[in-house]
C-alpha cells in the first residue's frame, strides 16, 4: 500500500511539473505572439486578396491550402532554423530582427506611398490577364505561401527574441504553440472574412426576421469598409512594430540615442500608463514610416533589379 501511495505521489509531482511547464509555454507564447502583432495583422489583411475572383465554393479550400502551406513554413522550415540560431548563433538574432523590422517598415511605407501617389502595379496587371481557373488558383496559392513565408519568418524571429527562457525544449514548445496559434488565428479570421459577405447575403435574402435581413444587409454593405479599415490597421501596425524592432535592436547593440529620445519624450508627457505607451508607439511608427520611405528607392531600384538578375526573372524587360 505504501508503495502505491509513493507511486501516486510521484505521479502527482510529475503532473504538477507538467502543468507548470504548460503554463510556462502558454505564458511565453502569449508574450511572444503579442510582440509579433504587426506581422500577424498584416498577414490577416493581405491574405483575402488571394481568393478574390474565385467562385464562393473555392474560397475556403484555397484558404485551407494556404493555411497548410503556412503550417509547413513555420513548423518544418522556420522552427528548426530558429532553434538552431538560438542554440548556435544567437548573435545573429538581433541583425535578423532588424532586417525583418526594416522589411515591415518598407511594406508599410510602400502602402502609404501608394495611397498618396497612386501608381499601377505591373504584377496586378499581369494577374488580370485571362487564365484557366485551375492554373490561376495554383499561382495564387503559391504566391500566398511565398508571402506567408516572409511574414512567418518575421513572426518566428520576433517570437524567438521575446521568449525569456534558456531551456531548449521549453523554447521549442513555445515556438510551436506560437506557430500553430497564430496560423489558426490568422487563417481562421481570413476564412470568416472571405465568407462574411456570402453569409450576409444569405441572411438578407432568406432571413425569417426583419432584424436578420437588416443585419445581413449591414454585413454586405459594411465588408468593403471593414476590409479597408483592416488594411489601415495592418499598415499602422507594421510601421509601429517595424520601428519598435529597429529602435530596440539598436538599443541592445549599443546605440541608445533613438530609444532614449523616444522614452524621454513619452516620460515628459506622461510618466506611465496608456498615454505613455501611445506616444512611444506613435514615435516608433513615425520612425518606421521615415525609414520605410527611405528604403523604397533602395529596394525598387537596387535590391529588386539585382534579385531579378540573379533569378533570371525580368531579364527580358
Amino acid at each position: 500500500m505504501s508503495g502505491l501511495l509513493a507511486l501516486l505521489d510521484d505521479v502527482a509531482a510529475i503532473a504538477k511539473v507538467a502543468a507548470a511547464s504548460v503554463d510556462d509555454v502558454i505564458g511565453q507564447a502569449a508574450k511572444a505572439g503579442a510582440k509579433a502583432a504587426g506581422a500577424v495583422i498584416d498577414d490577416a489583411a493581405v491574405t483575402p486578396k488571394y481568393v478574390q475572383g474565385f467562385s464562393p465554393r473555392r474560397e475556403l479550400p484555397i484558404v485551407w491550402r494556404i493555411a497548410r502551406g503556412s503550417i509547413f513554413n513555420k513548423m518544418v522550415i522556420l522552427l528548426p532554423i530558429a532553434l538552431a540560431l538560438s542554440a548556435f548563433a544567437p548573435f545573429l538574432i538581433a541583425p535578423l530582427l532588424m532586417l525583418g523590422g526594416a522589411y515591415l517598415c518598407f511594406e508599410g511605407a510602400e502602402k502609404v506611398f501608394h495611397v498618396l501617389f497612386p501608381h499601377a502595379d505591373p504584377a496586378v496587371a499581369r494577374d488580370m490577364t485571362p487564365k484557366d481557373p485551375g492554373h490561376l488558383e495554383e499561382e495564387r496559392v503559391k504566391g500566398a505561401i511565398k508571402t506567408d513565408f516572409i511574414l512567418s519568418a518575421e513572426i518566428m524571429t520576433i517570437a524567438l527574441n521575446a521568449i525569456e527562457t534558456d531551456d531548449f525544449w521549453l523554447r521549442a514548445a513555445t515556438l510551436a504553440v506560437v506557430a500553430l496559434g497564430i496560423t489558426v488565428a490568422v487563417y481562421g479570421g481570413v476564412a470568416v472574412i472571405v465568407k462574411a459577405d456570402d453569409v450576409g447575403l444569405h441572411m438578407a435574402n432568406r432571413g425569417r426576421l426583419g432584424l436578420t435581413r437588416r443585419l445581413g444587409q449591414g454585413i454586405v454593405k459594411g465588408m468593403p469598409t471593414f476590409l479597408k479599415l483592416l488594411m489601415i490597421v495592418g499598415t499602422a501596425a507594421m510601421l509601429w512594430v517595424g520601428g519598435s524592432i529597429i529602435v530596440h535592436a539598436l538599443h541592445e547593440l549599443g546605440w541608445h540615442g533613438p530609444y532614449d529620445a523616444i522614452h524621454h519624450l513619452a516620460g515628459a508627457v506622461a510618466p506611465d500608463g496608456f498615454l505613455n505607451w501611445l506616444i512611444v508607439a506613435l514615435c516608433d511608427g513615425i520612425l518606421g514610416l521615415v525609414l520605410g520611405l527611405l528604403l523604397i528607392p533602395v529596394v525598387l531600384h537596387g535590391i529588386a533589379p539585382a534579385m531579378a538578375r540573379l533569378t533570371g526573372k525580368g531579364a527580358a524587360h
